[in-house]
Formats: C-alpha cells, structure tokens, sequence
C-alpha cells in the first residue's frame, strides 16, 4: 500500500490534484457569490421598490393630512370666527345667533373638505362655543393635548381615536387672535372619518400578501389591513426580517417629518425570491461542465510542466548552502524562464537585502553610542545649576539663588525624556511660566507684571507640554518688553459656555502691529514664509502641535488679534 502511494505521488499526480481541487473550490466560491449577489439582487430590487412604495404611500397621507391642515386654518382664519373668539378673550358671551351663524360658516367650509365630518370651537377658558352646548373641552380630550397644543402654537395636532366614537379621529390646534397681537384665544377640533385614511383598495381587498400598518407619534394604529397578535412585534422590532405566522417577511417602515406618523410594510420574502431556483440549476449546470472541462486541460497541462520543473528544482537546492547563488538558465518554455530570471532577481535583492541589514545594524549600535552619551549634558547641566544653586544661598544671594533654582527647573520641565509624557497639566504649565517671569524680571525689572485668570476647578486638565510659554516670551520680547514704562501680560483660561470647550488667551500691553504686520505673522505661522524671527517660528511649531494632537477645527486654529498702541492678544481653544 504504501509502495502504491509513493508511486503516484509525482509531480504531475500532485498538480493534477491540486488543480482540480482549486477548480472546484473556485467554482464553489463563484457559484456561492453569484448565488448570494443575484438573491441580494432581486430583493435588493424588491426592497427599493417597496421602499419607494411605501413612500409614496406616507407622501399621500402626509398630502392628506396638509388638507386637513389647510380647512382647519380656514376655519380658525374666519373672520367671523376670529371676532366670536376676540370677544370671549374680552369677557363676552357669543350670543345664540352669533353661535347659530357660527355653525353656518364652519358648515360651508367644511362642505368643501373630504373627510372632516364636524367642527367643534372652544374659548380659552375650555368652554365649547360650537356646537351649542354646555361641554368642557378637558371633558372632550385629554389634558396632555391641549398642553401639546400649546406647545405647538397653532400648529395642527393629531389626536387619535375620538373617545366618544371610533369611527372617528381627532385633529385640533390652538388658535391665535390675529387682531389680537396673535394672542391665544382658543381651540378648534376636528371629527375626521375613519374611512378618509382607508389603504389603497388592492391592500384593502386583500389582492396582495403584504401587510401595511399605520401608526401615529404614539405608536396607535390608524389604519391597516393586518389584525393578528403579532401586531406590538412587528412595531417594536429594529431588523429588516421578521417571521410571522412561520413565514419570514421583509420589514421596510418610513416617518414622515411632517405627521410623525409611521408607516410599515411586510413583504413575503418567498415573493421577493420566486425566481431563484432557475438561478441554481443553470449554476449547478455551468460548475459541471466547467469541471470536466478543467480537468481535460489540467492533465495535459500538468503532464507538459512537469519536466522542466523537475530540472528548475535541482538547480535550485543549492541556495541552502548559504548566499543565494544564481539559478543556471534552463531551455524551456516562456513561463519557466521567467520563473528563472525572477529567482535570479529575488536571489540578488536578497543579498542586497541581508548586506544592508548588517549595516544597518552597525549604524544602530553607534547612535545608541551617541544617544547614551547625549544623556549626560543635560544630567551635567542640571548637577551645575544645583552646585551654583547652593553655593549663593550658602554666600546669602537668596535673590540670585532662586534665579538659578528657577532656571534649574525650567530646564528640568523643558527638556523631555525619552519615556517621559508630552502631556502636562494647565497647573504644571502655568508654573513653568511663572520661573520664567522671574528669570524675565531680571531683565526688565519691577515693570514686568503678569497675572492669569483661571478657576481651579481647570487646574488639572490635560494639554501638551509648552503649549501656552511660547506666547508668553512672544508677548514679552516683541510685546511688552517694547513698551516704554510698566508692561502688562495677562493668560486667561475660561470656559466657553455652551460648549466643552476651555479657551486659552495671552495678551499684552505692548505697541501691536498694523494689518500688514499681523497678515504677515499669520502667513509666517502657516509657514508661507520664511522663518527669519524667533516668533514666528513658535506660533508656526504651536499651530502644528496643535493640529496634531486635536482632531476639532475649533481645536485646531490659533487666533491673533492685535491694534497698534492698544496691544496683542493670541487665543486657541481645548477640549476639556
């Protein structure tokens, strides 16, 4: 048996095999796709089509609401109307042929309308005007409809199911005094009759499958043509399939912007998918022929490449020795030549590739060498200011010795460990700027003042490391350390309302700049020019940083505000 297995495993039996392996697989995969894109297909299809059913289906009823909209506003738009209730706003009780004539006007207009069976008018104070009699409109409906109402300030309001009858709906709006300043003045109701939002009639005569349901704001059904006990399901479900009585419909549902109303539509999936059985044979059949058809090609084909192969893998052995060496070129057919000079090709990068690895390697060692000994500058340098540090508190130079101890710590806060946070808090980094004023005021004196504004309640938020220094020196070398007499800095961190946003402001007294020197920092600051001035390259580093760490464009953009003699102001906005 095993003698047997070793006698058919050859090159060509093992390429015959793998083919026609790949082949079936490959017709399985492609089978399987078409299968899947032409099912997608046809429902893809079908859904759109019921999708834009169902719009057109919640467009009529939203035209037919509208109508119902546009005869109540003729209604409450009467001029007889709008003095009947201008008068019971003031106090005075609508006469009974004023009523009379009232209920005349409300018939002729809704004699013009499709639908709206009666009209009932109430005061402000909730008593009905017409029709004559003594009901209270918290009686009529619901005290959340007429808050609703309210709310809406005159705008038409559905109600649902009249209480009293359900074969009746309820539409009402509050109606405005126009003569009045458009003051309240009252309500109107409209009855509408069930049947005037009734289903198309080959949904009501149940000339088709689908189910098609409509709800209102609160989830009430208005109409629809489906009465079984899955009726909660279907309106609470968020999938696009739902199986119902056992068999598995598509789910599509609009809202109309205008009602708030809901409308869903059920469709068979059986339906929607009645032609894919063709689809499956005439795939089966193809995958056969197209088998039978490779394995003929893969046998010759194999039993053609078999040779060449054979002669290409001995020569290629001999890479294992160690460097690639070059493969010998072998007479045959286009193919293996090709595969020949590639080897070759890949065989020379290769060594190319090992080479420059090994050099590599040596260039990493040295800057390893050099970055070690760079870490001893500024341990040397801090050791030095510390040594300098003590020697003048020791000699009483309290004055100089904070200095240096202020310079010792800005060094510290400034210079950035490999492993160490590029975050800070806005506490740490209002505290680096006050060693740096003092440094400052060795320079400038008793007229270099400055003051931040923050509450403590920001004091602990994140921003990056030297993010509000690099205004401040601004503020000072070309600010107010040009201004004759006192100088004024002031960092201001305050939270914009509305938003979670902190905006962070530096401003000064200084002598400003003119329009065409402030577009020229802000060209500098985008880097449209030349970096010739220390400040224009730190707004141009802040803005990058800035643009690198916050993804917000509110976050990402530095503002610059300046008026000769009046000063300069710098401002950017975090996140909280």
């Amino acid at each position: 048996m095993v003698n047997y297995i070793k006698k058919w495993n050859t090159l060509r039996n093992q390429l015959l095999v793998v083919y026609l392996l790949v082949m079936f697989i490959v017709l399985f995969i492609v089978s399987t796709i078409t299968y899947i894109l032409v099912e997608d297909l046809l429902q893809g299809n079908a859904e759109e089509q019921i999708k834009q059913t169902v719009i057109e289906s919640s467009g009529r009823y939203d035209s037919l609401f509208e109508q119902l909209n546009m005869v109540t506003k003729q209604v409450l738009t009467n001029e007889e109307v709008q003095d009947a209730l201008l008068m019971e706003s003031k106090g005075e009780i609508t006469s009974f042929n004023n009523r009379q004539s009232l209920i005349s006007t409300t018939n002729l207009i809704q004699a013009n309308a499709d639908g709206i069976y009666s009209i009932e008018l109430y005061n402000k104070a909730y008593q009905r005007i017409i029709p004559i009699d003594s009901t209270v409109l918290l009686d009529r409906v619901d005290p959340r409809w007429i808050i609703r109402a309210n709310d809406q300030g005159g705008q038409l309001v559905w109600l649902g199911e009249d209480p009293l009858d359900q074969n009746y709906f309820l539409v009402g709006r509050q109606i405005n005094l126009i003569d009045d300043n458009f003051r309240h003045g009252g309500y109107i109701i409209a009855r509408v009759n069930r049947n005037y939002f009734q289903l198309n009639p080959n949904q009501q005569n149940g000339e088709t499958d689908d189910i098609t349901i409509l709800v209102d704001e609160m989830n009430e059904k208005i109409v629809s043509n489906y009465h079984g006990e899955d009726f909660e399901k279907i309106l609470e479900t968020e999938s696009e399939k739902i199986d119902i009585n056992e068999q598995e419909y598509m789910l599509v549902k609009e809202t109309s912007p205008l009602t708030g109303w809901t409308m869903y539509n059920l469709s068979p999936v059986n339906q929607l998918t009645s032609g894919i059985s063709t689809v499956q044979s005439g795939i089966l059949i193809a995958g056969l022929i197209g088998l039978i058809i490779f394995f003929i090609s893969s046998f010759f084909l194999s039993t053609f490449i078999t040779k060449p192969i054979t002669r290409l893998t001995k020569t290629m052995r001999t890479a294992g020795e160690g460097v690639l060496a070059h493969n010998p070129v072998v007479n045959s057919t286009n193919e293996i030549n090709e595969l020949n000079q590639t080897y070759n090709q890949l065989a020379e990068e290769t060594n190319y590739l090992v080479q420059m690895v090994y050099e590599k390697e040596i260039i990493k060692n040295r800057t390893e060498l050099k970055a070690l000994q760079a870490q001893i500058h500024p341990h040397f340098l801090f050791n030095t200011l510390d040594a300098l540090y003590w020697s003048l508190d020791e000699k009483e130079e309290e004055e100089l010795a904070n200095v240096v101890l202020a310079m010792s710590e800005l060094f510290r806060y400034t210079i950035t460990k490999e492993n160490q946070d590029e975050w800070v808090t806005i506490k740490e980094e209002l505290d680096h700027i006050e060693r740096y004023m003092k440094i400052m005021r060795m320079r400038f004196g008793d007229r270099l003042n400055w003051e931040k504004d923050v509450d403590p309640e920001w004091l602990d938020v994140k921003i990056p490391k030297l993010m509000v220094q690099p205004f401040v020196e601004n503020a000072i070398l070309h600010g107010a350390g040009n201004v004759v007499g006192n100088s004024h800095i002031t960092v201001t961190i305050e939270k914009i309302p509305h938003v979670n946003r902190l905006r962070i402001v530096v401003a000064d007294n200084g002598p400003g700049m003119s329009d065409k020197k402030l577009a020229e920092v802000k060209k500098l600051m985008e880097g449209g020019m030349h970096q010739q001035k220390k400040h224009g390259l730190a707004l141009q580093n802040v803005q990058q940083r800035l643009r690198m760490y916050y993804e917000s464009e509110r976050c990402r953009e530095i503002t610059i505000t300046s008026e000769e003699g009046k000063g300069t102001m710098i401002s950017f906005e975090i996140p909280v």
